[in-house]
């Protein structure tokens, strides 16, 4: 299904002259492998963002030391502000996905169980949509849930 949803979006990037930035941390990539494991993708990806460390998001993503602080990175702030810098160069042009998240078997608590991931979309003329999902499974599951649940997330912030 994910492979589906990747080609579904390439091509509604491409019937919108849009190109796509992506910001994971839990995911580590998985994103970006599923879209250009696409024919033609080449036209619509720019680059992706791997940043796990709170320090790469700051240095690549612009977040800010105090949104981690108070929220942590596993928030709907940290989450926006990830997308906010994956497109911040060139929003005209952009549409952009960003992913934190807490994958597991460790690294969960009372307030993010394990599964917590936060998903922020963004695209020109459209304020940034970020959502709350808890995804189940081990880690495997939840960050292949996750890429579904953010392809699906811009595809439905394309067609809105």
């Amino acid at each position: 299904m994910t492979h589906h949803l990747a080609a579904q979006l390439i091509t509604a990037l491409r019937d919108n002259a849009l190109m796509i930035r992506c910001a994971e941390s839990c995911t580590a990539g998985l994103i970006m492998a599923e879209l250009t494991s696409i024919s033609g993708a080449s036209a619509v990806v720019d680059r992706g963002f791997v940043t796990y460390s709170n320090q790469a998001k700051e240095e690549m993503l612009g977040v800010k030391p105090v949104t981690l602080a108070t929220y942590g990175a596993v928030s709907a702030e940290t989450a926006f502000e990830m997308v906010q810098g994956a497109v911040a160069s060139d929003k005209e042009r952009l549409a952009g996905i960003a992913i934190t998240g807490i994958a597991g078997p460790n690294g969960g608590s009372d307030d993010k169980p394990v599964g917590t991931v936060w998903i922020g979309t963004i695209m020109p003329d459209k304020e940034a949509l970020v959502r709350h999902y808890h995804f189940s499974g081990d880690r495997d599951d939840v960050r292949a849930q996750s890429v579904s649940a953010a392809l699906e997330q811009l595809l439905t912030l394309l067609n809105s």
